[in-house]
């Protein structure tokens, strides 16, 4: 159970150090619990999903999935620097597909994780539970970290968070 809390740990990492770039768009705070939900389910069902469909998918694919990661990730990186000089007071309640979006990418790491389930516990959906208690609480604390660093520098704290994703996203693809 160690190895697997431990597991869990390390895959909260990413969506830690992402949710505090996103946090830094100075979300309303009812958007941060469901934001970090949403991430925490989808690091719930994502490995298990690598579990049941694993390999397979992997053959079908034609695109590395680092690669893809490393594109989304780039793209909210560089819309969060233009959006920096913007004047936005306060982003209302995000969409669906933007909280969807976020959680799936956050969480992909997890699917292949997935895929070697079996190793690390014979009862995946407590496995799976507690990755998704992991996600959630490293999400929720990063998401509230970077509203309250926006609040003390403002919008240079949306443009830092901006550069955060798009070296977060070289790095994973060269990881």
């Amino acid at each position: 159970m160690l190895v697997v809390i431990m597991v869990a740990i390390i895959l909260s990492m990413d969506a830690f150090s992402l949710s505090l770039a996103y946090g830094t768009l100075n979300l309303e705070k009812k958007s941060l619990f469901k934001l970090a939900f949403i991430v925490g389910l989808f690091h719930f069902l994502m490995p298990l999903l690598g579990m049941l469909i694993g390999a397979t998918v992997l053959h079908i694919l034609p695109i590395e999935p680092s690669i893809v990661v490393f594109l989304v990730l780039v793209f909210i990186g560089i819309k969060m620097i233009i959006d920096s000089y913007k004047e936005i007071p306060a982003v209302k309640l995000m969409t669906c597909k933007e909280i969807l979006v976020f959680g799936f990418i956050v969480s992909i790491d997890s699917f292949s994780v997935g895929i070697g389930l079996k190793a690390l516990s014979d009862n995946f959906i407590l496995t799976a539970f507690i990755f998704f208690v992991s996600s959630f609480i490293f999400s929720y604390i990063g998401l509230n970290l970077g509203r309250k660093i926006n609040k003390l520098i403002g919008k240079t704290s949306t443009f830092i968070g901006g550069i955060i994703l798009i070296v977060i996203a070289v790095v994973l693809l060269f990881y």
